[in-house]
């Protein structure tokens, strides 16, 4: 082959280089994902219900008969689920029944989806971890909280949401259209509502962190949270029922799961406070909260020392064993780690667990907030998991009484 036949195969081929050198991370997780990647989430999420353990199906089944469970259930070991389950109503009123791929409201279960936002652009060099939010929002009235404060609740912001709740309260607005992040960075500015307690004294659990981490998202990437997660997070990872659902973006929220407040006598409605994102409004199902993990746990999303960095305690360490990271809540002992959280937001309660040495993964998704994930040591056992709950150990770290 002569020279002017070779010249524009290498041209191409020094392009193509040229590109991937140059493409951030952000470019390369969304133009890496194959056909290949997608039959093998096919294949994690099937499921052989004779091969399960019996054990989990009576489990739920008292869980839904003794203390209410109302949701779906999926337990996997090693990338394979053994076990899952859809029980009860989707929305009492209208009888409708649970289906596995269900999509529900994940309530702060949405926060790590954030935090895996936030180190995306940290490692594409468009966020530093000790930058100021008033780099990005010069108007906003705190001084000295960083990125990295919000992303481990150490910036003692008030909560927004008893916040703005009280102000539409007080001047009698309307609560049926939704508000943005960028509504609530405007109220916090004028108004300026006391902070609970000076910048990175302690922790403090608080939807305003990851509210204003969303915020600040859309102001680095000049997208929607919404936008910006479907491209870069959801895709990616192959999450196909994964989306976020603002009140602000929508007049109402396009899902059949409907929360329910302790009892089947009240469903709770969507207001003006399911417009602000990134502490909530991801709705997703037990199959991709699955493949969230094997995404995370296969790299697709973040590098290694990424991972690592938010699964690190950043915190006092709880009776023991309990700390939070950057978006995850933490479990370790001297044999095992668990990076987990807990949701609770207008009828929904969730807890969605991940232990990181055994590849465990265990989630639970309500649409009826009672006291039912209190109950929860037994599936813990089955799967091999630690007991994750605070009144299971002493202030010191020891095994407490098995009373709820």
């Amino acid at each position: 082959m002569n020279l002017y036949i070779q010249q524009p195969f290498l041209l191409l081929f020094i392009s193509v280089v040229l590109f991937s050198c140059s493409s951030s991370p952000s470019e390369k997780r969304k133009q890496e994902r194959t056909v290949s990647d997608d039959q093998l989430d096919s294949i994690a999420l099937i499921y052989d219900p004779k091969k399960s353990d019996p054990r989990y199906e009576d489990f739920v089944m008292r869980l839904h008969k003794r203390s209410g469970f109302n949701g779906n259930v999926l337990v996997a070991k090693k990338g394979k689920i053994i076990y899952q389950k859809a029980i009860g109503w989707a929305d009492h009123l209208h009888r409708d029944s649970l289906k596995i791929n269900s999509v529900f409201e994940l309530a702060s279960v949405s926060k790590p989806f954030t935090s895996v936002a936030v180190m995306m652009l940290v490692e594409d060099g468009k966020l530093r971890l000790d930058q100021d939010v008033r780099e990005f929002y010069p108007e906003f009235p705190y001084e000295g909280i960083t990125i990295r404060m919000l992303l481990s609740h150490r910036s003692g912001m008030m909560n927004y949401v008893y916040f703005v709740d009280d102000l539409w309260k007080s001047q009698k607005k309307d609560e049926r259209p939704g508000i943005s992040n960028q509504d609530v960075m405007g109220l916090i500015a004028e108004h300026k509502p006391k902070p609970y307690m000076k910048p990175d004294r302690k922790f403090h659990y608080n939807n305003s962190n990851y509210m204003v981490l969303a915020a600040i998202i859309e102001k680095v990437t000049g997208q929607r949270y919404s936008q910006f997660m479907a491209e870069n997070v959801f895709r990616p990872a192959g999450l196909k029922n994964t989306a976020v659902f603002s009140k602000a973006e929508y007049e109402k929220i396009p899902t059949d799961v409907v929360g329910h407040d302790r009892t089947w006598r009240r469903s709770v409605a969507q207001n003006f406070l399911d417009g602000p994102v990134g502490d909530k409004g991801i709705y997703s199902t037990v199959h991709d909260l699955f493949l969230f993990d094997r995404a995370m746990r296969s790299g697709r999303l973040l590098k290694k020392s990424s991972l690592d960095s938010m699964y690190a305690p950043r915190n006092e360490t709880q009776r023991g064993h309990f700390n939070y990271g950057y978006g995850w809540r933490l479990f370790e002992n001297e044999q095992h780690k668990v990076v987990y959280h807990t949701g609770w937001w207008h009828g929904f309660r969730h807890i969605y667990l991940r232990q990181l040495d055994e590849d465990i993964v265990v989630i639970l998704l309500s649409n009826l907030t009672n006291g039912s994930l209190l109950k929860l040591d037994e599936i813990y056992n089955l799967a091999g998991m630690p007991v994750v709950r605070r009144s299971a150990y002493s202030g010191s770290g020891q095994t407490a009484s098995d009373d709820d």
